[in-house]
């Protein structure tokens, strides 16, 4: 049997990482290039997002090039704020930002069944939240280890799937066969360029998918590409769905979602530390970093946005490159915020099909069920313990509203609401079973070592 170990700083220094590299100074003829490689690896996140959130709110083509602008600047602000840090805001570690794909599903879920002005107002909420829980991070992350997390970030992708398959279909469901063919082809484009690309390229596989497909519904008459009217630079509109409304029943899914990103900063924050050669800090770190992510989720909030998260999946940039410079980041957020001002690039990317967009989408948000998967590989599942009665306890509570959707129509508003979002009710299940459960597994745990340690213990 093999045993794995994680990694510390002082391997890192082994292997050739100075202690110091995360604080180098690029010379500007390798920064753009680098910074630009950073750019592609993390641009398809963004695009594919807002063209999923236009798609299921029906945005006409000029809504959704300033929303697409709004996210890439957000995005480059949140990269340039976690790179350099301001105060105690920011991790000051090569970190880019991006709109959260299960909380893009939350949102579209929240928009859809109380309306986009409260969605927003969620929005502001949940980031408000993770502003105001900080001060107790140890208590709060202990809540949501990888069973929990794992549970919460399966049932939003199955979710998301469900939402994306909308944009093939339509709102009523019903597919033409031109529009699901271009959707399958999009999704076999993407799959080819995944396989056959290598190093960053790979990583911009979204992309190419979604150029190919573009470029197939034109020559083929499968759809049509139809850019937003415009030019020149502009900024993005503020409050695009009118003013905020503020429901905090309305609100529990991205509440919920906003104290279960602490696990995942944690987890980021000290990986991305080590890749570096930086002891990690999360005391310290993670508080700066969720800062961050918040200031930047209440500026996306006034602009439309679901939540912002620090991403750490340019972290294998790094090393294909060798360089672990957060001004090569900072570099990168530069570079964004310089896209989502240029709004001819927004405006063209928003003529790309809706099928297109769906196909996409659904690759995106597999990825995202498969997370889920892997992370509750991470958690005990054995048998032996009450994890696996937990998980599956927890999951059931999260399918049951998507599969039996009228299951709870006979209770009360605010039941509905909690009970009818599978992820809220699939989270809390495992919260609860966890807290509770595992304190039994635990106290058994205790009893059998002191039988062991005091001879006590049966022996075959």
């Amino acid at each position: 049997m093999t045993t794995t170990r994680t990694p510390t700083a002082g391997d890192a220094t082994e292997a050739g990482v100075a202690p110091d590299a995360v604080d180098e100074r690029v010379p500007l003829r390798r920064l753009v290039p680098l910074s630009a490689q950073h750019v592609l690896a993390m641009i398809a996140a963004p695009v594919s997002t807002v063209f999923l959130v236009a798609g299921t709110l029906r945005m006409p083509p000029g809504a959704t090039a300033s929303l697409l602008s709004a996210v890439l600047l957000l995005c480059g602000a949140g990269a340039l704020l976690q790179s350099l840090g301001v105060w105690r805001i920011g991790g000051r570690l090569p970190f880019v930002m991006l709109p959260g794909g299960a909380a893009t599903a939350l949102f579209l879920q929240i928009a859809q069944e109380h309306g986009a002005p409260t969605a927003t107002g969620a929005v502001l909420l949940a980031a408000a939240l993770l502003l105001a829980v900080l001060p107790l991070y140890a208590r709060v992350v202990r809540l949501f280890p990888p069973l929990v997390m794992g549970v919460t970030v399966l049932l939003i992708g199955i979710a998301m799937i469900r939402v994306a398959a909308r944009l093939v279909t339509g709102p009523d469901g019903t597919g033409e066969p031109r529009t699901v063919l271009l959707a399958a082809l999009t999704v076999a484009a993407t799959v080819a360029a995944y396989v056959l690309l290598r190093g960053v390229w790979r990583q911009t596989s979204v992309l190419v998918g979604m150029a190919a497909g573009t470029v197939v519904a034109v020559t083929t008459g499968l759809g049509a590409f139809t850019p937003a009217a415009g030019g020149g630079f502009a900024l993005p509109a503020l409050l695009p769905f009118g003013t905020p409304r503020f429901d905090l029943v309305a609100a529990l899914p991205l509440l919920v979602f906003s104290l279960t990103t602490l696990a995942e900063i944690t987890g980021q924050t000290v990986l991305n530390s080590e890749t570096v050669g930086r002891a990690p800090a999360p005391g310290r770190d993670v508080p700066r970093v969720a800062r961050a992510d918040a200031l930047v989720s209440l500026a996306g909030g006034l602009f439309g946005t679901s939540l912002m998260v620090t991403s750490a999946e340019n972290i294998g940039i790094g090393r294909l490159t060798g360089v672990r410079s957060r001004f090569v980041t900072a570099g990168a957020g530069a570079l964004l915020v310089a896209l989502g001002l240029a709004t001819p690039v927004t405006r063209a990317l928003a003529g790309i099909p809706e099928a297109v967009v769906g196909g996409s989408a659904l690759v995106v948000y597999a990825v995202i069920a498969v997370m889920g998967v892997e992370m509750l590989r991470r958690a005990d599942l054995s048998g032996t313990g009450t994890g696996n009665l937990t998980a599956a306890l927890a999951l059931t509570a999260g399918l049951l509203p998507l599969l039996s959707p009228d299951l709870y129509a006979g209770l009360p508003g605010w039941a509905r609401t909690i009970l009818g979002s599978g992820v809220v009710a699939g989270t809390l299940t495992a919260v609860l079973l966890t807290a509770l459960l595992g304190r039994r597994d635990r106290r058994s745990r205790r009893i059998e070592d002191d039988r062991a340690a005091s001879g006590g213990a049966d022996h075959p």
